[in-house]
């Protein structure tokens, strides 16, 4: 849909277009700036000294509240390892409601900094306030890292003849939020023990990313990688393929969801396509090699299947589906379907 600057926004992401329209008007003057701002751009990348390149990204947590320091390095991490970067520098500017008690305060940080720890960053600085109008913290965090020139995997890399891999399944992200954020509502319809493990996903299948992109790069020549998060898959596979400026097909029978992700989303009347989705790990390889790299992958217990292909260079990139014998343009999603819940 066309922006309009009169329209009302919806939560979530811009809508592409206006993004884009965004983007363009920022000029690179710095010629150490190799990747800026773009749409399907998740990290920028900046030349050091020739050998070495700073990776930075920077990303908030809006939806959910539990467990908010751990959420907020773990999805930055997320976007750095897709360019094959090493983690090494946090900052995160907290943002507190009036009605916020002490030992909360605590909690946050020391989700910080276990989260820091286990993607080997450090918690350099930030900003915190107490601020009018909230009625929730926000967290936003900043993630810097580091990458060898030859080592970088670039956004836009994704060419014709590659296959798709996913790693995990749909939705991953949106499982534990639902059960952590709106567990009153599910409360008379599933048992203690199911919404449990539902809350459990944040750690368990995880929505961390970093070491599957990690075990992916030493099994081939990833071409490129990218992590679903605000407008699910669909989202994800569309910004990939502007990002590479190509058309992908992915057999949608091939893409697999827990049953717990379709019980909620059924419950709730969402398309697990659209739903929030960190956890899952989008992967562009060489056909010849996809087969090496699931199989390295579910050799360490990361669960990988092939869901598609790249087809070829377009200047209007379309994700094809193919679906129960057809095949048509994938649904897009103007806002992520768990901020209906909000």
């Amino acid at each position: 849909m066309p922006y309009n600057d009169a329209m009302t926004l919806a939560l979530g992401k811009l809508p592409p277009d206006r993004l884009a329209q965004l983007l363009q008007q920022i000029a690179r003057r710095d010629a150490s700036v190799l990747f800026g701002p773009g749409v399907g751009r998740d990290c920028a990348v900046i030349d050091f000294d020739g050998h070495q390149l700073l990776v930075a990204k920077s990303d908030p947590i809006t939806f959910a509240t539990d467990e908010i320091g751990w959420y907020v390095v773990q999805v930055n991490a997320n976007d750095l390892a897709t360019t094959g970067a090493t983690p090494r520098w946090f900052l995160a500017t907290v943002l507190l409601p009036q009605a916020f008690e002490m030992e909360a305060i605590d909690r946050i940080f020391d989700q910080m900094r276990s989260a820091c720890a286990d993607v080997g960053a450090t918690l350099v600085g930030g900003h915190t306030e107490v601020t009018y109008d909230l009625t929730r913290p926000i967290v936003m965090g900043t993630l810097l890292g580091t990458v060898a020139r030859e080592r970088l995997i670039r956004s836009d890399g994704a060419q014709p003849g590659d296959a798709i891999i996913l790693t995990k399944r749909l939705a991953v992200e949106a499982t534990s939020i639902m059960a952590r954020e709106k567990a009153d509502a599910l409360r008379p319809a599933f048992d203690a023990a199911f919404l449990l493990r539902c809350r459990h996903f944040l750690h368990e299948p995880g929505i961390s990313v970093l070491r599957e992109a990690q075990l992916a790069l030493r099994a081939g020549h990833i071409h490129a990688m990218h992590d679903p998060t605000e407008g699910g898959m669909a989202t994800a596979l569309t910004e990939m393929a502007v990002a590479a400026q190509v058309d992908l097909q992915i057999n949608r029978d091939a893409v697999p969801i827990y049953p717990e992700t379709q019980a909620l989303c059924a419950y709730f009347g969402l398309d697990p396509w659209g739903v929030i989705a960190s956890g899952s790990l989008l992967i562009a390889v060489g056909a010849a090699e996809a087969d090496r790299v699931v199989e390295v992958l579910r050799s360490s217990q990361v669960e990988a299947t092939v869901i598609g292909a790249v087809i070829d260079k377009s200047d209007r990139p379309i994700v094809l589906a193919e679906f129960e014998g057809r095949r048509e343009p994938l649904r897009a999603f103007e806002r992520d379907e768990i901020a209906k819940l909000f």
